[in-house]
């Protein structure tokens, strides 16, 4: 067995193991065995086990890979679409564009909670302003990109872009009920507790659609790693992948941050992740590898964020941000391949 397989095998087996640890812990602590016979379809000694797993505990370890694997492979398509090591849908504003989505629905029906909100507005329709949202932001800095040649500048203007959309989305809530307003605050520290499978029916569709649309854009962002005269120069339409791009951030990280909140770090650090992993930037490797590494990060976070035996819930960007970011800063710091990690 090759390093990379070898490697790939061992971050499987961690991603499992974080997956039982998911679903295993929490205020009442299940026992792995009957964890383990849950998860396989057999009867526990606790019949509570199998309520506790199926309408909980499951469902937010299932949102939990799906939210790390839909980041994970967002992030690495942006760095790649703006050559930037420092890109990622949080940081150029690809969230705040989402969450300002579903702030103006909630805004246009109303309702006396955020839940009640997001009923009115139904799930697709959250997803779909969330989603329209995130699009929009991405082509705007899209547009301002063809004027800035600095990848540096770039990301100074993403970031503008997503403060600019959070003060509009703030502005949105000053005039909103009270109540919402303060439940739209706490969506957005990020979480993957509150949802439930008829969430998961239509959260997974829309990520497995972004994912099959970046599956598409794999042989020809390749291409792009060298550049966009390269690009052009081996018949890469690159206006259309740009489109193709856009639409499967938009999907990723609309679908995303519509159900659990806009979430930090992932995106940016998932791709170094797995670029240190493999060894190479070549998306037939690096996106599901992204996928993978994702998922494994995300269901970490959900466990630290769960002490056993304590009601205790950490909020997933407070976890992220205070344990991942500092690991993975060391991490790029100590690689000499940082600085050209999307060369």
């Amino acid at each position: 067995m090759t390093r990379r397989r070898a490697l790939l095998a061992g971050t499987g087996a961690v991603a499992v193991v974080l997956f039982v640890l998911a679903v295993a812990l929490g205020p009442v602590s299940v026992p792995p065995a009957d964890t383990v016979r849950v998860l396989a379809g057999a009867t526990p000694s606790d019949p509570r086990w199998s309520v506790l797993i199926g309408t909980v505990r499951l469902p937010r370890a299932l949102t939990a890979v799906l939210v790390g694997a839909a980041l994970g492979v967002a992030g690495a398509l942006v760095q790649t679409l703006f050559r930037n090591p420092l890109a990622d849908p949080y940081v150029l504003g690809v969230s705040s564009g989402a969450g300002l989505g579903v702030a103006l629905s909630l805004a246009a029906v109303g309702g006396a909670s955020f839940t009640e909100g997001l009923a009115g507005v139904g799930r697709l329709g959250a997803v779909g302003a969330a989603a329209l949202g995130a699009a929009a932001v991405l082509g705007l800095v899209l547009v301002l990109a063809r004027w800035v040649r600095s990848v540096v500048t770039l990301l100074v203007v993403g970031v503008m872009v997503g403060a600019a959309t959070t003060a509009v989305v703030s502005l949105v809530l000053v005039w909103s009920d009270p109540r919402i307003a303060q439940q739209f605050v706490v969506w957005g520290l990020g979480s993957v507790d509150g949802t439930s499978r008829a969430d998961l029916a239509v959260l997974a569709p829309v990520v497995a659609a972004g994912l099959a649309v970046a599956a598409f854009s794999v042989k020809p962002l390749n291409a792009l790693l060298l550049g966009e005269a390269h690009a052009r120069s081996v018949g890469v339409p690159v206006r259309r992948l740009r489109a193709m791009v856009v639409l499967a951030v938009a999907l990723l990280g609309g679908g995303v941050t519509a159900f659990c909140g806009p979430i930090a770090f992932v995106g940016i650090a998932v791709p170094h992740l797995a670029r240190l992993l493999v060894d190479t930037s070549d998306h037939r490797v690096l996106l599901p590898v992204a996928a993978l590494v994702g998922a494994a990060v995300v269901l970490a976070c959900v466990v630290a964020g769960h002490p056993p035996g304590t009601e205790v819930v950490v909020p997933l960007n407070v976890v992220t941000s205070l344990v991942g970011a500092p690991v993975v800063i060391a991490v790029l710091l100590r690689s000499r391949r940082f600085a050209v990690a999307v060369s």
